[in-house]
């Protein structure tokens, strides 16, 4: 037997045993050769650090109770959030030019309640089922929408025929390989027009626990984390998509929520449980963008000019350096 293995006497005269440790200071999990018994250490190693940590967490809430009023304020945790590089483009609410700007761009008739939004949704040429159910379930997201399918009718000839039929937005979602991997927004009839990459799109019937068909009602809509000029400009023009006076009574809500530049969307229903709890249903679908390029005016690949455009070689240097 090894030291410190043996019994320890009847009579309690003897040293006690030392309490086994489940790994030496120097083992390493990756030394175990067999994959299953590395695998099986693996996962007892990462339940001791549960455990340690939740042991921790427990006893610093008893000192904090013990100490009451006198107790330290709470640390904050380092996040790449609230570690970001500071942005000289962040929008102050009571910034008069930024105001001023609000009032004058090409979304201020929306705002002022003198247009009321019509949506055209249109695909790639020739699109393929996955994408087709895609726009007809976002068409039911976005109230006074109309999906168009091309049948190799140019964009350039399909933005003429929207403005002369008022219609507001026009939204083109391309696919790659029968997926939806992109979104071209344009603001009619001036523009600007944004040109999204789209991942992880999610129809209604692949998302668990879902709540009932969405209803016609308008939905509220929510707008997180948009804080730079260029992360304003794009909260507008997502705004401007749904009118401006949603119907509570349906209960459903539309939100944007950027988040490293990613913007999840995400379409809820709210259910009143009772005067303090609420709960809320996803109708889906559900999908993730991220802005590629911003485009003054209609879209034109060609000869368009471009408030900014994604360079990742230049932009993305720093994980903590965000735009929108």
């Amino acid at each position: 037997a090894g030291e410190g293995s043996g019994p320890v006497p009847a009579d309690g005269t003897g040293p006690p045993a030392p309490e086994r440790v489940l790994f030496p200071p120097t083992f390493s999990v990756s030394e175990i050769k067999n994959k299953q018994r590395r695998h099986f250490m693996f996962l007892r190693w990462k339940q001791q650090q549960r455990k340690e940590k939740l042991a921790l967490k427990k006893r610093r809430r008893k000192e904090r109770e013990a100490l009451g009023d006198k107790a330290p304020p709470k640390a904050v945790p380092k996040t790449i959030e609230n570690q970001r590089v500071y942005d000289e483009t962040t929008v102050d609410p009571n910034d008069e030019e930024v105001a001023f700007d609000e009032a004058t761009d090409e979304f201020a008739p929306y705002f002022n309640r003198q247009t009321v939004p019509k949506i055209l949704i249109t695909t790639s040429d020739r699109p393929r089922g996955r994408t087709v159910r895609f726009c007809e379930q976002l068409a039911t997201v976005i109230p006074n929408s109309h999906v168009y399918y091309r049948r190799g009718l140019a964009l350039k000839r399909i933005i003429p025929q929207c403005i002369a039929r008022d219609f507001t937005d026009l939204i083109v979602i391309n696919e790659d390989r029968k997926i939806p991997n992109g979104l071209v927004l344009s603001h009619l009839p001036d523009g600007p027009t944004a040109h999204f990459r789209m991942s992880s799109v999610r129809l209604r019937k692949e998302i668990k626990r879902k709540g009932k068909e969405p209803t016609a009602h308008v939905p509220e809509v929510i707008l997180n984390n948009f804080t730079t000029r260029l992360g304003h400009s794009i909260g507008r023009m997502f705004a401007a998509l749904f009118p401006h006076d949603p119907q509570f009574i349906g209960r459903q809500v539309a939100t944007f929520h950027n988040q490293r530049d990613y913007i999840f969307f995400r379409f809820h229903r709210y259910i009143f449980k009772s005067e303090k709890k609420v709960g809320i249903q996803e109708l889906g679908p559900r999908f993730t963008l991220k802005l590629r390029s911003l485009q003054k005016g209609t879209f034109d690949s060609k000869f368009g000019e471009y408030e900014w455009i994604h360079k990742r070689r230049e932009m993305d240097t720093s994980r903590r350096k965000f735009h929108l």
